[in-house]
Order: structure tokens, then sequence, then C-alpha cells
């Protein structure tokens, strides 16, 4: 009878793991992007601003399953559509019609380039090693899907000036730096895990 309640007790415990952990993920990483979409810079020449939203994406992306990913920034963008204060500050009312603003297109690939970023992360990390060249290529082609639904979206909406000046180039200095910190954290953070599996007594 011990032995059956020591059984059915880890059995509990692992399910509940299973359970706690990935929405304890979830929940995590849609609060970083959270913060992450406050720190914002207003631009005069386009209704999207400067924000440091998309990091989140680039490094949740080189750190989580595809998944896991992909169910965090739906989470996110659940969130906003609530009208919970997650988005970056705009003119727009809180929720569902920010998320259908200037800004729409961008926010709905979050979770597609996040859970690119995994799929490709594992699979070029597999064939070619998970070195820094290799996650900034992962980050970065999750950030230009990212621009390039951000640009597709913008473009159905009126604007004054050609969309590319408006939806992609003012950011790709500040993404690509996005990139190379997400880059470098997540290799920072394999090598850890890496450094602390083989230090472990066998």
């Amino acid at each position: 009878m011990k032995q059956h309640l020591l059984e059915f007790g880890a059995s509990l415990a692992d399910a509940t793991e299973k359970v706690v952990r990935p929405v304890g993920i979830v929940l995590g990483g849609s609060l970083l992007a959270a913060l992450c979409a406050h720190v914002a810079i207003p631009l005069t020449f386009t209704p999207v601003p400067l924000t440091l939203s998309p990091f989140p994406v680039l490094l949740l992306g080189l750190l989580l399953s595809p998944r896991l990913a992909a169910a965090t920034f739906a989470a996110y963008l659940a969130e906003g559509a609530a009208g919970l204060p997650v988005f970056a500050p705009s003119a727009a009312p809180v929720g569902l019609a920010q998320l259908l603003g200037p800004t729409g297109g961008y926010l709905m690939a979050y979770p597609l380039a996040a859970a690119l970023i995994a799929w490709l992360w594992s699979r070029a990390g597999a064939k070619m090693g998970r070195g820094f060249g290799t996650a900034f290529i992962c980050a970065a082609l999750g950030d230009a899907a990212i621009l390039t639904c951000g640009a597709l979206w913008f473009s159905v909406l009126p604007h004054v000036a050609p969309v590319s000046a408006m939806a992609v180039l003012p950011f790709l200095p500040g993404d690509a730096l996005k990139a190379v910190a997400a880059a470098a954290l997540a290799v920072g953070w394999v090598r850890l895990r890496r450094h602390a599996f083989d230090s472990h007594p066998k």
C-alpha cells in the first residue's frame, strides 16, 4: 500500500510539473514581452514606434521549443486583445483595436516568428552547432518574418510615404542589435547549461 501511495505521489508530482512549468514559462514570457513593449520611442514619420518588443520574440525563440514559443506569444496577443496594457503605448484604444491598428502585422507575426526561430535553431543547431553565428542567423530570419508581416499589414492601411520607409527601414539597425543580443544570450545560456551538465557528478 505504501509503495502504491509513493508511486501515485510521484506520478502526481510529475503530471503537475508537466502542466505548471509550461504555464509558468508562458506567463513569464508574456510578461517579459509586455515589459519590453513599454520601452518605446515614438517616431514622427510613422505610427509604428521603436520598441524592444521584437527582442523577447528573438530570445525566447532561441530558448524555447517551437510549440512553447508560439504559445507564449499567442498568450501575449490574447492578453492584449482582452484589454490588458501589454502592447506598446499607442493612440489607439487598448485592446483589440490596438491589435488591429498600424502595428497589428508585427504583433500577429510574433507567434509565427518565435516558432520559426525555435524550429530553425533546433535544426540548424544540430547540423552546424549552437554557436553565435547560427543563433544570429536564426534570430535574423525570425525578425525578417516580423518585418515582412508588419509591412504587408501596413500596406493595406492609409499612408503618406512608401511602406518600406515607414514600416521596415527605420527598424533595421535596432533589430540587428536585438538579434545580436538575443543570439549572445542564448549561446551563453546553452554554454552555461552544458558546463553545469558536464560538471555534475555522474
